[in-house]
């Protein structure tokens, strides 16, 4: 089976287009294993919009969709939206051919979902830490979860205690999200194992550390963001570990510290994560996300 790797800020996936074939959980678990297979934080099926049978399949062809992103965790568990994920999959369709121009609906498992390209806000430098020459950047409308957001649970890990407040937002996939008070803190953290949050979530939880930086990211060249807000992020992601990236976990981010600061919050939000930088733009009943997405190697699964 022939698979495409690529990344959306270091997060990671294995992309295959297929209409049939579906990968187990163990066969999933095997590839993305980062010593014994090929290595990545997820792999993603392209499925044609008419081969899937799902409200939510079903509700994005008639919103135009032509393809379906079939999205697994690197456990093989499944997940109900990625925001990096959608990104690479969108650029994966336009350079192999599947589909073309600039914006198209994709359909996922919480209904379709609009990816345009654009440009970048940052520096395109080779050696920048937010772009490079062979980045495309893609703009995606993320529809929030029906959850209001929550001052309602506590997290934890090994070197990070006693348990701190945390906010849960619903990106259609859930997240915690913690504030910790700098940056020290937050680069010390040990997320080798998942954090512990209480109450205990019935279906998992993406867990967030943020700090509320000063001023704007470096390397900023887009004059409307001069006044954006900038965070920094770490993540554990369920069903896989701590990533470089996280594009829900990103705008959940962005959210939980829109929540906290009140209606003076800034609606646009520079997240660095580190993988790389992303921009996220609040809405009432979205959020929405701005990246790049880079295809890097094509392999065959034995």
């Amino acid at each position: 089976m022939k698979l495409t790797k690529g990344h959306g800020t270091e997060n990671d996936f294995l992309l295959y287009a297929d209409d049939t074939v579906r990968l187990d959980p163990h066969a999933i678990a095997a590839a993305c294993d980062r010593r014994t297979g090929i290595g990545a934080d997820g792999v993603i099926r392209a499925a044609s919009i008419g081969s899937v049978d799902t409200p939510e399949a079903r509700a994005a062809e008639e919103a135009g969709a032509q393809w379906y992103m079939d999205y697994r965790n690197a456990d093989g568990s499944p997940a109900e939206m990625c925001g990096n994920g959608v990104r690479v999959f969108t650029h994966f369709l336009r350079e192999t051919g599947l589909q073309t121009g600039e914006k198209l609906v994709i359909g996922t498992a919480v209904g379709p979902v609009t990816v345009e390209m654009t440009a970048s806000p940052f520096a395109s430098v080779a050696d920048s830490a937010h772009a490079s020459d062979s980045a495309t950047w893609y703009r995606v409308r993320l529809p929030r979860g029906p959850k209001p957001i929550a001052d309602d649970a506590f997290a934890a890990v090994a070197n990070l205690r006693p348990p701190r407040p945390a906010a849960s937002v619903d990106m259609e996939n859930p997240h915690t999200v913690v504030a910790v008070a700098q940056a020290a803190e937050l680069e010390a953290l040990d997320l080798r194992k998942p954090p512990e949050v209480q109450p205990v979530p019935p279906d998992g939880t993406n867990v967030e550390f943020i700090v509320i930086e000063q001023g704007p990211a470096p390397e900023l060249t887009d004059p409307r963001l001069q006044k954006a807000g900038h965070l920094s992020m770490r993540v554990y992601e369920r069903g896989v570990g701590e990533t470089r990236a996280c594009g829900t976990g990103a705008c959940a981010a962005a959210l939980a510290a829109s929540h906290w600061a009140g209606s003076a919050a800034p609606r646009e939000w520079l997240v660095t994560q580190p993988g790389g930088t992303v921009l996220v733009e609040v809405e009432d009943d979205y959020a929405v996300l701005s990246g790049p997405a880079v295809l890097t190697a094509e392999t065959s699964l034995l």
